[in-house]
């Protein structure tokens, strides 16, 4: 069961946009689950529109999170405002479970569900973790770096340690 569950049935959809804000203890369980110190909040404004049996979920996901620097692992606030376009669409059985699977270019954003409802939560809380950046760097990522003898890229990069192997010779 995912930490943000909002279950969507396509046969109640209005033209209402929908208002998903996760509460404190979801916050907790997804800061855990993406690694991250906290999740403060975590709310997205989607409209749903059916076309035929798929439906698109578009609108805007807006969260706080404090997330660790990458250089010095330090607490580092970030706010996240992406926009959601999402398409979900009934499962088909036209292929075996073991089945390789050509996918065609617009198949790629279509998000299966079978049954007749769809967790509309789960999909925003994937969107938040592709729209956390991994390698992001506080103010002190620098100071950081200068403690443990890296001073630029050229020093820290893939060739560093090959460059230091040279200069022994």
């Amino acid at each position: 069961m995912s930490e943000f569950t909002r279950m969507v049935d396509p046969r109640q959809i209005t033209a209402a946009p929908l208002h998903l804000v996760a509460s404190p203890q979801e916050c907790a369980a997804l800061a855990q689950r993406f690694g991250l110190v906290s999740v403060e909040r975590l709310e997205a404004d989607i409209a749903l529109e059916s076309d035929g049996p798929a439906v698109n979920a578009s609108g805007r996901m807006k969260a706080a999170i404090v997330q660790s620097c990458a250089v010095s692992g330090e607490d580092l606030p970030v706010t996240i405002d992406e926009p959601i376009t999402l398409r979900f669409v009934p499962e088909s059985g036209a292929h075996r479970p073991d089945e390789e699977v050509e996918l065609a270019e617009d198949d790629l954003d279509e998000i299966a569900y079978s049954g007749s409802q769809f967790d509309l939560g789960e999909e925003i809380a994937q969107s938040l973790a592709l729209a956390i950046d991994p390698y992001a760097e506080g103010p002190q990522a620098d100071e950081a770096r200068r403690k443990a003898g890296i001073s630029d890229e050229a020093a820290s990069g893939p060739f560093a340690a090959l460059a230091g192997l040279k200069k022994k010779d």
